[in-house]
């Protein structure tokens, strides 16, 4: 029975604690927040608690706490336990932490979550990369997480979620754009019947849940963009499309304040 500790009880980490118990895994969870209490998660009183004898730590506390938890939780972990970090994060932040894993000799997989958790919990789909990554793989496969894995330093992975996020989170405000104008035209049920015809049988359900999951994890994809438009910067390609995307952030920011 593979041992995985859960370290952050938001949305995504009760999710990966309830289903990887399901699966068959001895979970536990914590967060010191008790707004987190749900009946159905395992959870613990303690990090300490959370992460004795877990073969595979699991952190889904956010990039803004994401090297601050490694920081406590790294140093109690087992000798040959892996730590995993979920977070979406900039592939600096995940550099920082796996400088904290490298000090204490634990290693560490840098974890891409390519899709929304809410949907798929944890059969939602990742790339991981980093020392720790083939064993991650090995340990979640079998509990029916699909993962694959990169032969590559941690912050790759991080790097490929940016680069895909100048997609998704352009399509979502491409998305509100254009029915902000369909509506103000008069014409919002036409062109939702448009954007069906041309995205294919999903495109109700994949418009709706982009343009609810923008407004809902506004804060969270507003920094993910800023995280992207870094990268491209890094790059030196073109971020035209990626500053739109920004601006709607932006935009939307202050309509919600």
């Amino acid at each position: 029975m593979t041992r995985v500790a859960v370290i952050g009880l938001g949305e995504a980490g009760r999710r990966y604690a309830v289903d990887l118990s399901r699966a068959g895994a001895a979970v536990r969870g914590y967060d010191p927040d008790p707004r987190a209490d749900d009946p159905a998660v395992p959870r613990v009183g303690s990090v300490v608690e959370a992460v004795a004898a877990a073969e595979v730590t699991i952190s889904l506390v956010g990039a803004h706490a994401a090297v601050s938890v490694a920081e406590q939780v790294v140093p109690l972990l087992d000798a040959g336990a892996l730590y995993a970090d979920f977070n979406t994060a900039a592939p600096e932040v995940k550099s920082q932490v796996a400088e904290v894993a490298a000090r204490v000799g634990v290693r560490m997989a840098d974890v891409a979550v390519l899709a929304p958790v809410t949907r798929a919990g944890a059969r939602t789909p990742l790339l991981a990369s980093g020392a720790g990554a083939v064993r991650l793989a090995g340990l979640l496969r079998p509990l029916g997480v699909p993962i694959d894995t990169i032969d590559a330093p941690v912050g790759a992975a991080a790097r490929l979620k940016m680069v895909r996020s100048v997609f998704m989170k352009g399509l979502a405000t491409l998305l509100i754009e254009t029915l902000t104008a369909a509506e103000a035209a008069d014409a919002a049920d036409w062109m939702r019947g448009q954007l069906t015809a041309e995205l294919g049988p999903d495109a109700p359900a994949l418009v709706e849940r982009l343009i609810t999951g923008t407004h809902t994890h506004r804060t969270r994809r507003e920094q993910e963009v800023r995280d992207a438009l870094g990268l491209l910067d890094e790059l030196g390609t073109p971020d035209d499309m990626t500053r739109g995307t920004l601006a709607w952030f932006e935009r939307l920011g202050r309509e919600s304040a």
